[in-house]
């Protein structure tokens, strides 16, 4: 018997037809609003796992299999430095007349350090998924929610939009950093549900621990593992594609929700140039922001050499100086600590536009993202397809 996810049909019995104050009605637009989606988990042999796939209310189902952390390293740097850090300032959010004030971001993670300074002021909504605990005892999510929002510490500007003051801090890894895909597609759902404009997530599908698990604990030959592992991760990336487009169906509802991932931390150009992987699962899915992570050089903004390959976009992921668990500062690098760069830019141009009286939707805000990435300022020689479209930019000005 295995675990599977099982996602149901959102568009079944649909709700009536009705008017609704959303950012694309008009007094007279009239539309119908699907339910939200039901995720369920079941043990069940492959042979029922077949059958259940058949039932006309099931979109998709999929083994459950591992996910993890998108690992960082730890850089032994002085963390204060009394000044905004290097990565608020080079996305402009320093220069940025918006602070992300009334929008609400979803950190999907290792948890969060509540009683951190960064935090005060916020309002925290926990819920764990991970059965070990609200507290994070890892220290990654703290790390990443304090780019995102996080207050000045010891006169250290952290956070990219430190006027956030509502958040959905789910815990969808345990303090090992590790987890399991339903966590994640629950907290995806819970996330949405609660109108979250912008999701952070810094992990990804273990598919090589998996397989390592199914020759270890159920002593597999390592083709049937591999085998096995391999058909795990395309159910469950059709299960994470379906339950997104779901989550944009809800747009014309609520206004929809950004969602951004760490590309991974795989690659090793330091090795040779071209050792490159692409970005993994879940920032490779259909409507997620992948972001790459990028280091200051002598010539011009340079990729890390461990930065996934084809990102949307990138930001600055090296020498990155956010709160530490227990208190204090710390230093870290990685793709994890890109991504909450362009979370926190993405607040910022939710606050920005919806200042603006513009019909607003996630489609509005990543096309804004996407325009307003910048190509210059680049070390000559990097590929297009290592940095995407651009570092990430916060809005400027006023928006007319």
């Amino acid at each position: 018997m295995d675990r599977y996810v099982i996602l149901r049909d959102a568009s079944r019995g649909m709700r009536p037809e009705m008017v609704f104050p959303g950012p694309l009605a008009t007094a007279t637009n009239r539309i119908e609003i699907p339910p939200d989606p039901r995720i369920e988990t079941a043990e069940m042999t492959s042979a029922e796992a077949r059958g259940a796939a058949r039932d006309p209310e099931v979109l998709e189902i999929a083994r459950a299999m591992p996910t993890r952390l998108i690992a960082p390293f730890d850089v032994a740097a002085p963390a204060a430095t009394g000044a905004p850090t290097w990565g608020v300032t080079r996305v402009g959010a320093v220069a940025s007349p918006f602070d992300g004030a009334g929008v609400r971001v979803a950190v999907l993670d290792t948890g969060i350090d509540a009683a951190h300074p960064a935090f005060q002021g916020v309002t925290l909504t926990q819920q764990d998924f991970s059965g070990s605990g609200n507290q994070d005892g890892n220290g990654h999510g703290t790390h990443c929610a304090g780019t995102i929002f996080g207050r000045a510490v010891d006169g250290t500007r952290i956070g990219v939009a430190p006027g956030v003051t509502e958040a959905l801090i789910g815990k969808v890894l345990g303090d090992n950093g590790s987890g399991s895909s339903e966590m994640l597609f629950d907290a995806l759902k819970w996330a949405s549900s609660r109108n979250a404009k912008v999701i952070s997530m810094s992990l990804g599908f273990d598919f090589p621990g998996f397989a390592e698990l199914l020759v270890q604990q159920n002593q597999l030959p390592v083709k049937l593992a591999t085998s096995i592992a391999l058909e795990a991760y395309r159910m469950n990336l059709r299960v994470f594609d379906r339950l997104m487009g779901l989550m944009r169906a809800m747009a014309e509802f609520n206004g929809g929700t950004v969602v951004v991932a760490a590309s991974g931390n795989e690659s090793e150009r330091q090795i040779d140039p071209d050792f490159e992987v692409s970005a993994s699962v879940p920032a490779a899915a259909e409507g997620v922001i992948s972001v790459g992570a990028l280091a200051e050089g002598a010539g011009g903004l340079t990729v890390a050499p461990f930065s996934n390959t084809n990102p949307v976009l990138s930001a600055p992921g090296v020498g990155i100086v956010s709160a530490k668990a227990g208190g204090g500062l710390r230093t870290l690098n990685g793709t994890s600590m890109a991504c909450p760069h362009v979370a926190g830019v993405a607040a910022l141009w939710w606050q920005a536009l919806g200042a603006a009286n513009i019909p607003l939707t996630n489609r509005v805000v990543e096309a804004r993202l996407l325009a307003s990435a910048r190509r210059e300022g680049f070390a000559p020689g990097v590929d297009a397809t290592d940095r995407g479209q651009g570092l990430a930019q916060a809005p400027d000005a006023a928006i007319s």
